[in-house]
């Protein structure tokens, strides 16, 4: 049987391009795979896909029970198919904390490291077979350490990632900075999203208490464009939260060149976790949060009611 690999849904540039890197290493080592996607993948990573020569990997909706598969960039079940528990998860690669409820048929290989990128791991993992690795997967582990740590910009980002992608760049001629602000300049193209879509295009469920989000994240060089559309956005969220099972959508639209977020402010909700989480002082519908980069590390762990 095929192994499926996947990452999880509103997949970004480290969901789309560390699944296509496996299936590589897969293949390289004997085991049939085939990377898939849970859903449509943002600008930047079909850019990256674009750029590197990949098709983008087929979308599915579940897996079917006893399916082989690898789950990486993530281990929650919130962000997985339905039946992932009816599945056969072989392996799981990933670099966010342990959420736990996901159930296995057997004994797996679990690989959690702190690091900013999966693609970081998964190198880490192929040894020597690395050193084969072609030109094309190359390029899409640059191109994924360079989206997660937003060109070493993040506080997520270690020493390990950023030699590993000035290693790479070197091997690939790239020049990592220009490639990086063609990157940002594809992810900050969000013209062609409705608002809904914005609100979904990078975000997790997270629940502070009895109270759940969907906490959402719009990383651009371009935040005026994304904060132009700030009353349709803050329209959109009930119904966006209504679908969704949840209480509130929060964004957070990161600058990634000034590194600082703005988290919109609909409401006294939204008001009262911007003050409690980020002691901010709130005076309109938007607020900027100084140094506030990363959704993983300063974003999550820091919500409270």
């Amino acid at each position: 049987m095929t192994t499926l690999v996947f990452g999880h849904k509103s997949p970004d540039t480290d969901s789309t391009g560390s699944p296509l890197i496996w299936e590589w290493f897969l293949n390289h080592t004997g085991i049939a795979a085939k990377a898939v996607l849970l859903g449509q993948p943002n600008t930047e990573a079909t850019f990256v896909a674009k750029r590197w020569g990949f098709n983008l990997p087929e979308i599915i909706a579940d897996v079917e029970a006893d399916q082989k598969c690898v789950i990486v960039d993530t281990n929650n079940p919130a962000e997985l198919p339905a039946g992932i528990n009816k599945a056969d998860v072989v392996a799981i690669i990933d670099h966010h904390k342990l959420v736990g409820g996901l159930e296995t048929k057997a004994p797996i290989n679990i690989t959690i490291r702190p690091l900013a990128c999966t693609a970081t791991i998964m190198h880490q993992m192929m040894g020597d077979h690395a050193s084969h690795m072609p030109e094309a997967v190359k390029g899409l582990m640059l191109s994924c350490i360079l989206s997660d740590t937003l060109a070493f910009r993040s506080p997520t980002t270690t020493p390990v990632d950023q030699e590993l992608a000035e290693t790479l760049a070197a091997d690939l001629g790239i020049d990592l900075k220009a490639y990086a602000d063609n990157m940002f300049a594809a992810k900050s193209d969000v013209s062609a999203f409705s608002d809904a879509e914005l609100l979904r295009m990078d975000s997790k469920e997270y629940a502070v208490g009895d109270t759940k989000f969907r906490v959402s994240v719009l990383e651009t060089t371009s935040p005026k464009a994304i904060l132009d559309r700030k009353d349709a956005l803050v329209a959109a969220m009930p119904q966006v939260a209504t679908e969704d099972g949840v209480d509130q959508v929060l964004l957070f639209v990161v600058d990634i060149l000034n590194e600082e977020a703005t988290m919109l402010i609909p409401n006294d909700l939204t008001k009262t976790l911007a003050e409690k989480s980020f002691d901010a002082t709130v005076t309109a519908d938007s607020v900027v949060l100084p140094g506030v980069m990363s959704r993983k590390l300063q974003i999550i762990p820091a919500l409270k009611l």
